[in-house]
């Protein structure tokens, strides 16, 4: 075998050698991870509890930075302009697919510019009314809202948020019309629905099932695809009768585009032997999260398939924001 054959093919062997070898040896320095909200919420917690499994695992520090503002895209942009070297994630909720129809300026694309890594989890959403409100299925509420079209209030955290848009698709399936009140965060729009000003909210089951163990609010239904391990006995939206319906938020880990897939792939790896472990999944269960199982073929796949179904609803809707 002559000289010139022989250095191709130890070439060629160093090259196939190379990309594992980066996997193992990462990382050799400090992770970001990058929330774009604000400390205490949902997906700052689930940053804070997969990245200390992480560091416990990998042996290096894994440093939560909270970039908040624009509705979470400072932070998500942030990533999106990082070094692609597994140094820097973003974990973030599904807002991210999102923004592209809610925002008029934005500077990411949440498909070219990252790295799918994998999901973490999802928190459905409870659809309450005010126990004098006279619905007590979804199917009144339905019928209700058909016998006095664009009269009945529904209460949201906010325009574009989950539960907004959550209700416009709600709308959409179902051929009814609510008048929208928006409120500023979940907190103020339940105060309101206890109070019967906006006799309808779509809740977070989180937050909203200690109401409807209360008996402040009646729950009528759920929004995942499944029953919420936290309200066992409310029905899907599906199981009463909206077929198709499902609205949750979803969280996940991205990388920024360009990152070595060995990396993206042992991140993967590390964070579903993370979700399952009994003491994480006590701690997702505690904050209503049901886990979801899905690398990055099914985040990528997941995060098309919501750029699909939101942008209509945003578009029929009329919500734009700078």
């Amino acid at each position: 075998m002559s000289f010139a054959k022989r250095a191709f093919l130890a070439l060629f062997a160093l090259a196939c050698c190379a990309a594992p070898a980066s996997a193992q040896s990462w990382p050799t320095k400090p992770v970001r991870l990058v929330v774009p909200f604000p400390a205490g919420g949902s997906a700052d917690t689930l940053a804070r509890i997969i990245g200390h499994e992480l560091q416990e695992r990998l042996g290096q520090p894994f440093v939560v930075d909270n970039r908040t503002g624009a509705g979470g895209n400072i932070g998500t942009d942030a990533v999106a302009r990082a070094a692609p070297d597994g140094t820097t994630l973003l974990v973030t909720p599904s807002s991210i697919a999102i923004a592209p129809a809610l925002y008029t300026n934005l500077s990411f694309d949440p498909v070219r510019d990252f790295e799918p890594v994998t999901l973490v989890g999802s928190i459905p959403m409870v659809v309450v009314v005010n126990p004098s409100f006279p619905a007590r299925t979804l199917a009144e509420l339905i019928a209700e809202a058909k016998a006095r079209p664009g009269q009945i209030n529904y209460a949201s955290a906010g325009f574009g948020t989950t539960n907004h848009l959550a209700v416009e698709l709600f709308k959409a399936q179902t051929g009814i019309d609510l008048a929208h009140v928006p409120y500023r965060g979940n907190p103020l729009a339940m105060i309101d629905v206890i109070a019967g000003q906006a006799p309808v909210f779509f809740d977070f089951v989180l937050t909203g099932a200690p109401h409807v163990k209360s008996g402040a609010v009646r729950a009528l239904a759920t929004t995942g695809a499944t029953r919420s391990g936290v309200l066992p006995d409310v029905p899907t939206a599906m199981e009463a009768g909206v077929a198709g319906f499902e609205a949750s938020t979803w969280f996940a880990f991205y990388a920024p585009a360009g990152t070595p897939q060995p990396i993206v792939a042992r991140l993967n790896l590390e964070i579903a032997a993370i979700l399952a472990t009994p003491a994480v999944r006590q701690k997702l269960a505690g904050l209503g999260v049901e886990p979801m199982k899905g690398g990055p073929v099914a985040l990528g796949e997941l995060t098309k398939s919501d750029l699909a179904k939101w942008g209509p609803i945003i578009r029929m809707a009329g919500i734009k924001l700078e």
